[in-house]
């Protein structure tokens, strides 16, 4: 690949939320995977983050609610002659997507989707409602705002989650009986969480993140597909016996979390049809939706309008997204529509990281 020396400040990327297993960290190892040779900025609100040394220069940031976290990266951008910013969290991309036009007169590039596709789908009641408006699948979902509204629920089992927000599979649970889920629901809107009530469609097997790939100017790029392997420790969040096996949910049901591995190619007969959905939102950017095989059709029960949690795994099969853009973006390269890569299987496990202190007084005796 050829470098424009005249527009060498596309090498420089900002990369937010580094630490943490989020996407943040996922960008980055895409980023390093790449074949162009980008120089790495990276932050993130804790001090004491991981992947420190995976990039030339660390900067610890205000959270992104903090009115100094804006300034604060702004000033990095133009420390450094950032071409490109990356967000690595949720709160970060809220911000960046609402501050959009600051950065497009900086002449930094965003690589995000539509804010109304960002909000639409960061509401799982307003994007549950949306799919059904357009004729998608999606498992049958009732709003739980006060403990009454769980007298609207007449499928079991069911998931209660989070209403807003995306991924990581924080404070979802399987309830099968009304009991459960009166006190699963009792203790959540307890605690002030908004939550949606959804039927558990399809069994362990069936359950897919997929990634549909459009530039900024909504031409669509390539799509790819990982069959989850929700059963081992490392995949699953929730996993318990299934009470009603003549449901044809399987023996045991599960909740994936939000370190997904398994098998990962085009699979056809999912993405094609997540690809319809994809369109229809009209994205301008990396959009993942989660999803269950059931009998041939697709059952969307989210959609993450940002990178995933699979964007590393992505790269090292040639389906660099991070890098694909920027090029897109920066050198007006022509990416061929499903550009080849490679299926295989992708299997995690965790890595340890070891920094001596540096400090006597950080030392405490047992």
């Amino acid at each position: 690949m050829s470098i424009d020396e005249n527009n060498r400040n596309y090498l420089n990327v900002l990369v937010t939320g580094i630490g943490g297993g989020g996407h943040g960290e996922q960008i980055l190892k895409a980023l390093r995977m790449a074949d162009t040779p980008f120089n790495v900025i990276g932050t993130d609100a804790n001090a004491i983050c991981a992947n420190e040394d995976q990039v030339s220069t660390f900067y610890t940031v205000p959270k992104a609610g903090d009115p100094k976290y804006l300034e604060t990266l702004m000033a990095i951008c133009e420390t450094h002659d950032i071409g490109t910013v990356f967000h690595g969290s949720e709160p970060e991309l809220k911000v960046l997507s609402q501050n959009r036009d600051l950065f497009h007169q900086a002449g930094i590039y965003l690589p995000l989707n539509p804010p109304g596709v960002i909000d639409m789908c960061m509401d799982k009641n307003k994007l549950s409602q949306w799919l059904d408006l357009n004729g998608f699948n999606s498992p049958r979902s009732v709003d739980i705002k006060e403990l009454n509204d769980i007298s609207n629920i007449d499928f079991f089992p069911c998931v209660l989650k989070p209403a807003t927000g995306s991924g990581g599979s924080a404070h979802v649970y399987i309830c099968q009986t009304i009991a459960e889920l009166s006190a699963i629901a009792s203790m959540l809107l307890g605690i002030g969480i908004d939550i949606i009530a959804q039927e558990y469609v399809g069994d362990l097997e069936s359950e897919f993140t997929v990634g549909v790939l459009h530039d900024e100017h909504g031409r669509y790029l390539n799509s790819i597909a990982v069959n989850r392997y929700i059963t081992s420790s490392l995949g699953s969040r929730v996993r318990m016996v299934n009470n009603f096996e003549s449901n044809g949910l399987g023996s045991h049901l599960g909740i994936s979390s939000g370190i997904s591995q398994g098998e990962i190619g085009r699979f056809p007969n999912v993405t094609n049809q997540c690809k319809e959905i994809a369109a229809k939102l009209g994205g301008t950017s990396a959009i993942n939706i989660q999803c269950r095989l059931v009998n041939g059709k697709v059952y969307v029960f989210e959609i993450n309008p940002r990178f995933s949690g699979t964007t590393s795994l992505r790269a090292i099969c040639g389906y660099n997204e991070p890098e694909i853009l920027i090029r897109s973006h920066f050198l007006n390269e022509e990416i061929h529509p499903d550009f080849g890569y490679k299926s295989g299987v992708i299997l995690r496990s965790l890595n340890e990281s070891f920094s001596e202190f540096k400090d006597a007084k950080q030392q405490v005796d047992g």
